[in-house]
């Protein structure tokens, strides 16, 4: 798969195990910044990575910084991206799972190197609506074909 990752200067260490991780279970990956002898900061770091998902140079992203709240936040803003910032597992998976997130947002000063992999491992290998009942499916994917909400149809 090819994946597109970022990170601010807080979570280059992060960064560049899961890079590592992922090069070796052959996934094509390009590296955004930040590097050693490169100072990215995370508002800029998220929005290079989204724009090569948004050029189709790549199919996800993972974008990492101190709380991995700051770049879910600039990468949820570009279009075409869902992002998803997770402090588990399990809600790496119930991200692709429920959400059909493309770019998954880690803490450097939350994750473990060991248990940031197995997050990266489910995000990459869980499709959307994978284990939900039929009915589940059928709405999720109806729900998220919705481009906008009127405000005239919203109740109050």
């Amino acid at each position: 798969m090819k994946i597109v990752i970022a990170a601010d200067p807080f979570a280059i260490g992060l960064k560049d195990a899961i890079k590592q991780h992922l090069e070796k279970l052959g996934h094509s990956i390009k590296d955004v910044g930040t590097t050693t002898n490169q100072e990215v900061d995370f508002f800029n770091a998220a929005t290079r990575a989204c724009a090569v998902i948004q050029e189709g140079n790549a199919e996800r992203g993972i974008l990492f910084c101190g709380s991995g709240m700051g770049v879910a936040i600039v990468a949820g803003k570009h279009k075409g991206i869902i992002a998803a910032c997770v402090e588990s597992v399990f809600a790496a998976r119930m991200c692709r799972s429920i959400n059909n997130a493309n770019v998954l947002c880690l803490g450097a000063m939350i994750w473990g190197e060991w248990m940031a992999k197995e997050a990266v491992d489910v995000f990459l290998s869980t499709k959307h609506t994978e284990g939900l009942d039929e009915i589940r499916e059928f709405l999720l994917k109806a729900y998220l074909e919705v481009k906008s909400i009127d405000e005239k149809t919203r109740k109050e």
